[in-house]
């Protein structure tokens, strides 16, 4: 597993979340655009998990719409459950980053085992979600030491559900991936989301 593998899961599980969470406060986003998608290590230098590269296009991002995304990266070590991963999202408000708390599982959130989160959104003994059964890609831990590619790959955003607050500006997040003795990467995304 790598970084790259560890902000597929945040963003997935984000994605999937958002989609099956029944909450009256939640509200149809009919046409959303990302913008300015940067990424950057956030993790020690000795972290065994290494993101090297991702790239996502075009800019801006629309949903629904296509995405291409290719990406690269490794760990040095093997990652086993359970595998804890901590979320904080901040958003931009009149110049000043506020951090958004956990609402129903959306937000700055800790999530005790990716493992069980993986589970829930891609049973055990079935095949990994395209384009990841192409190339080999594990989708379920544990997950061996060693170096992982994703190609260039054409992805489809469908229709979300967004929490209202989650809608008209500019986001940081960050996903600290780590087991019960370490830290083990992390990785910090900026974007700006537009929705109308």
């Amino acid at each position: 597993m790598n970084r790259y593998f560890m902000f597929t899961v945040t963003v997935s599980l984000t994605a999937a979340l958002l989609t099956q969470i029944n909450c009256s406060r939640m509200k149809k986003v009919t046409n959303a655009k990302i913008l300015g998608f940067d990424w950057k290590n956030c993790g020690q230098p000795d972290d065994p998990s290494v993101l090297k590269s991702l790239s996502l296009s075009p800019d801006p991002i629309n949903i629904p719409g296509s995405l291409t995304a290719s990406a690269s990266g490794s760990t040095s070590v093997a990652l086993t459950a359970p595998l804890a991963l901590n979320v904080t999202m901040e958003k931009e408000l009149a110049g000043i980053w506020v951090k958004i708390p956990c609402v129903e599982q959306v937000g700055s959130c800790h999530y005790p085992d990716v493992c069980d989160l993986l589970n829930l959104v891609i049973p055990p003994g079935q095949d990994c979600p395209e384009p990841m059964h192409t190339y080999g890609l594990p989708c379920h831990c544990p997950f061996k030491a060693g170096s992982y590619s994703l190609p260039q790959s054409d992805f489809y955003l469908p229709f979300m559900d967004l929490p209202y607050w989650l809608t008209n500006g500019n986001y940081r997040l960050q996903g600290m991936l780590g087991s019960q003795t370490r830290e083990l990467g992390c990785i910090q995304v900026s974007l700006a989301i537009q929705s109308y």
